[in-house]
């Protein structure tokens, strides 16, 4: 992929350190400067002083706000910068809410540089995508209505619960069970 700029600023929000840094010095040899920024709060010292050109960001950061929050703040800070959302369990809901909120895209762990770097260059989408023909089985959809309904309530738990009709700590232990990552 070749760059408008000729040192573009990446920023890696990533809370696997080793995940981090093996996908910094991958970049770095492409070409990128890195910032990294492991939760929320980091992300928002960081736009203090940076503006980055792309962005990668987990979904499932520690702590209180979820990397929807950080694609949201990267978004309102600078809306020219292209964002892909990484996450370890796919959902339709989270990618629709990741999209809505100013990310160019949304790949599903494992993925790897290449991935990464051509997914920033799709930024209009693509018709090429394959369509799975795969029947989605009960536990994917009852996961897909729980994120939906995590994204509509701001990831409250205690509202989620409330709206599924479950009880607080059966939803905390399917979230648990289920790590986002």
């Amino acid at each position: 992929m070749t760059h408008n700029n000729p040192d573009p600023l990446l920023m890696i929000v990533e809370d696997d350190a080793a995940f981090a840094s093996t996908l910094g010095r991958s970049f770095a040899r492409r070409g990128y400067r890195c910032v990294f920024a492991a939760d929320f709060g980091a992300v928002q010292a960081c736009l203090q002083t940076e503006s980055p050109d792309y962005a990668v960001v987990d979904l499932k950061l520690h702590g209180e706000a979820s990397g929807l929050d950080c694609v949201r703040a990267l978004h309102q800070a600078n809306p020219a910068t292209l964002i892909v959302v990484l996450t370890g369990f796919a959902s339709i809901a989270t990618a629709v809410e990741a999209i809505k909120l100013g990310a160019c895209h949304y790949l599903a762990k494992p993925t790897n540089t290449d991935d990464i770097e051509a997914a920033f260059a799709h930024v209009a989408g693509s018709t090429e995508v394959s369509l799975s023909p795969r029947p989605t089985s009960i536990k994917t959809l009852e996961w897909e209505r729980i994120h939906q309904t995590l994204a509509e309530t701001g990831f409250n738990i205690s509202e989620t619960a409330r709206r599924l009709g479950m009880h607080r700590r059966t939803l905390a232990r399917k979230l648990e069970k289920q790590r986002v990552k």
